[in-house]
């Protein structure tokens, strides 16, 4: 990440919309912005294949879900916020990962410039590529700030995405229990 682009960037955005930089509360503006996209950008340099690596063979074939994972990222069409909170599940074949890896696997993708949509796709198919399950499902329910706090102005509305993999796209009862044990 080019942290000088980036207070560069800062400055001409800051003279842009007709603010004096030298004014004493955006002095260090530049800087703190900086500091703050290597932060909330940190999955742009990240391989989420370090999180997925670390398996434990197990006989367990059944659904494993963790759901509710918060997430925060940035919408690559008017870089502004959006967060909500991503289900994934999957059907083991001999192999499971950590349960927090599955939240790290969703936070690497999270911190990038994103739509919500390939979000969903990603987390999908790192968990298929990297566990080689039977299959998985993921939901994103999202909030964006794009939408809610300028444009057409709707808050509270909501975004949900869906990514179904391997045994999840063939079995309708399968997709009816992941939804019933996330609304639980």
């Amino acid at each position: 990440m080019d942290q000088d682009k980036i207070r560069q960037g800062v400055r001409l955005l800051l003279e842009g919309i007709g603010e004096d930089v030298g004014r004493e509360g955006l002095v260090e503006t530049p800087e703190r912005i900086a500091r703050m996209y290597e932060e909330i950008f940190a999955g742009m340099e990240e391989d989420v294949s370090l999180h997925l690596s670390k398996r434990f063979h197990v006989e367990h074939q059944e659904m494993v879900l963790v759901k509710d994972i918060p997430f925060y990222s940035m919408c690559e069409h008017h870089m502004m916020p959006f967060f909500g909170k991503a289900h994934v599940a999957y059907i083991p074949e001999g192999e499971v990962v950590g349960l927090s890896k599955i939240a790290r696997t969703v936070e690497v993708f999270a911190k990038r410039l994103q739509l919500q949509e390939r979000l969903t796709m990603q987390v999908a198919d790192a968990m298929m590529e990297h566990l080689a399950p039977k299959g998985v499902m993921v939901m994103m329910e999202a909030e964006h700030l794009c939408m809610t706090m300028r444009g057409v102005k709707k808050p509270g509305s909501m975004t949900v995405t869906t990514a179904a993999r391997g045994v999840f796209c063939e079995d309708k009862a399968l997709q009816d229990h992941f939804l019933t044990m996330i609304r639980v």
